[in-house]
């Protein structure tokens, strides 16, 4: 059973700076791309971010290009993002999400996602 378990989050004020993780078990790590969604009261869950599977590659949503970071460390079968420079409107639940290949629904930088973790809030205050 694939499990995606995020910690980090929280609250900070606009400006400051968070960084999310998630560990998978269940599925090998360093052989799936990995996805950072987020969703908003009153929004439809969007792409923040994705990385691929050795991290080569790794895209962002225009709203966050340059204020996050996307990062894996495939030997600890953990992904992070680095958030910095929050804003107000970044507030949302992330969810963490694993490349799933055969049945994932989501679809993000040409890969289907299909395993999700619990979310971690993070507001950020004006």
């Amino acid at each position: 059973q694939v499990q995606v378990v995020e910690s980090g989050g929280g609250l900070v004020q606009a400006g400051g700076s968070l960084r999310l993780s998630c560990t998978t078990s269940g599925l090998n790590f360093d052989d799936v791309s990995m996805g950072r969604f987020r969703q908003a009261p009153g929004k439809e869950r969007e792409a923040v971010s994705y990385i691929s599977w050795n991290g080569g590659i790794t895209a962002y949503a225009e709203s966050v290009k340059g204020r996050f970071t996307i990062s894996r460390d495939n030997a600890k079968n953990t992904l992070y993002l680095q958030m910095n420079g929050l804003k107000p409107e970044d507030t949302a639940m992330y969810y963490c999400a694993a490349e799933d290949s055969v049945y994932g629904r989501t679809w993000y930088g040409g890969c289907r996602f299909g395993f999700w973790g619990q979310g971690t809030q993070v507001t950020v205050s004006s």
